[in-house]
């Protein structure tokens, strides 16, 4: 597949109706930072893990972070919290964006919708490098991520938090430039995306709201979010890519409260459509029985990365792990986030309808509008004359802690056992990894693999549908796998 990141692979079974009956998602190469940590220093990991992958950069350190934070037994500041939040956010609202402007819209100008209705405007937004909406979000999402670069000093891969908080403080002048390019990101996303303010958008809570909301006026009708609607709703997008209905979310970001406490975004949790349950950790494993590793004990404390590419098992089809929710799959990513807020429009149409590629890109198309009332609430926060950003920290001998973070694509984890002062252990387990996994030891499919299952292709040649499904994940193998060397 193109315009995913990273290689994959979708290994398809069809029927003589060209109906999907089998799917396997093959991540084709190995990753090897886990295994790259052993021996180091604890601190290490806030250099080399944000390198996993250059989109969900500061993902990876705030998840290395907050692991750190547990093992050295220290809690941060508000305003680092705030910090932190900040960049995380941003670094979602960019993902966010180019995600469906860069590489989901793009499918629409494809042959296969030529004799839609739609079409000829879909070319003229999204025609990959040079539709008008493809270059705006460059520009904009472009200026947006400087925010991350002012107040961690570089972008992507950069090292600023640390445990106990962060070690850049932004002076006044950095705070005011953060909220100028926060203030024109906000113009562009109320006007060409939403076509509404936040406000009107946010009023929208069940599906007669959409609806009306989408026939209100023509800005609503003609900005991105009314075209989205139209062009995938006659589309049949609504109807497609049905997974387990399980869904998993790390929760967050923290935002500071005036007492000194805090509260998340977003609840962490587990959503089915028979209800919520708080997210447990330790109900965290991963499973190899179809991956091209070595069996190893399944919670990330205990499992190791130990890499089998000449195994004669034929069973192994996949270079991804299986991570597991109480032995179950789960699916992440924004969706997840909009049913653990309770956001009304969303849980009830999974309630009622399941999971969908329409459902799951319209919830990244309107997360920024949860996101940047936070971001600008965080940002705020931190212009005052007694900001603190940093704790002072005892490194620790031996611990067994970990971070979870809400990534752009979902939740991510980092787990870390340190002994004599060295990481004895490293084990990261990406949003893609829980989207994209392959079967597990009682041959479950991976959420993608059960969303495609059931697909009708049109052109086997040419499978666009079973290519929206997958892109409708947001897949990022780059976070997933990486390389190995065969040669024996």
């Amino acid at each position: 597949m193109n315009r995913v990141e990273g290689d994959l692979e979708i290994h398809l079974e069809l029927d003589r109706d060209n109906v999907v009956t089998a799917a396997k998602s093959v991540g084709t190469m190995y990753r090897g930072i886990e295994n790259l940590m052993t021996g180091r220093g604890p601190l290490d990991s806030l250099v080399i893990t944000p390198r996993i992958c250059g989109i969900c950069t500061t993902a990876h350190l705030n998840a290395a972070a907050k692991a750190l934070d547990m093992a050295y037994n220290v809690s941060i500041p508000a305003d680092a919290h705030r910090l932190r939040s900040t960049t995380l956010m941003v670094e979602q609202l960019q993902n966010d964006l180019r995600h469906l402007f860069l590489l989901f819209m793009p499918d629409f100008t494809r042959p296969r919708y030529a004799d839609h209705p739609l079409y000829e405007e879909a070319v003229t937004r999204y025609r990959p490098l040079k539709g008008q909406s493809t270059v705006q979000t460059l520009q904009e999402t472009k200026k947006l991520i400087e925010i991350i670069a002012i107040l961690g000093g570089q972008w992507p891969h950069s090292s600023f938090m640390v445990p106990g908080g962060v070690v850049s403080v932004p002076g006044g002048s950095d705070i005011a430039q953060c909220s100028h390019i926060l203030s024109s990101f906000r113009k562009w996303y109320e006007s060409r995306v939403l076509g509404c303010t936040l406000h009107r958008w946010q009023m929208v809570s069940t599906w007669d709201d959409l609806q009306h909301w989408l026939a209100e006026k023509p800005s609503h009708r003609d900005s991105e979010l009314g075209f989205f609607i139209r062009m995938a709703l006659s589309s049949g997008l609504d109807s497609l890519g049905r997974g387990h209905d399980r869904f998993i979310s790390a929760g967050g970001p923290d935002l500071p409260r005036p007492d000194g406490g805090s509260r998340p975004l977003f609840p962490a949790g587990i959503f089915s459509p028979e209800g919520t349950a708080p997210l447990d950790p330790e109900k965290i494993s991963e499973d190899v029985t179809h991956s091209f590793f070595k069996e190893t004990p399944g919670h990330p404390f205990d499992s190791r990365t130990i890499a089998d590419p000449y195994t004669e098992d034929e069973r192994k089809y996949s270079w991804a792990k299986a991570p597991r929710y109480d032995g179950q799959p789960a699916e992440t990513g924004p969706l997840a986030d909009q049913l653990m807020a309770g956001t009304p429009l969303f849980v009830a149409w999974v309630r009622s309808n399941g999971a969908s590629v329409f459902i799951r890109e319209l919830a990244r198309l309107v997360r920024p509008a949860m996101l940047l009332p936070a971001v600008e609430q965080c940002i705020a926060g931190m212009a005052h004359a007694n900001a603190q950003y940093y704790t002072d920290t005892l490194k620790p001998l031996s611990a067994r802690s970990f971070g979870t973070v809400t990534a752009p694509r979902g939740i991510l984890g980092h787990w870390v056992v340190i002994k004599d002062g060295r990481i004895a252990n490293y084990q990261v387990i990406t949003p893609t990894a829980w989207n994209g996994s392959p079967r597990d030891k009682n041959e479950i499919p991976g959420p993608w693999e059960q969303a495609i299952t059931g697909t009708a292709v049109r052109n086997p040649d040419d499978p666009v549908e079973v290519e929206q499904v997958v892109r409708s994940f947001d897949p990022c193998l780059v976070c997933t796998v990486h390389a190995i060397n065969l040669s024996r």
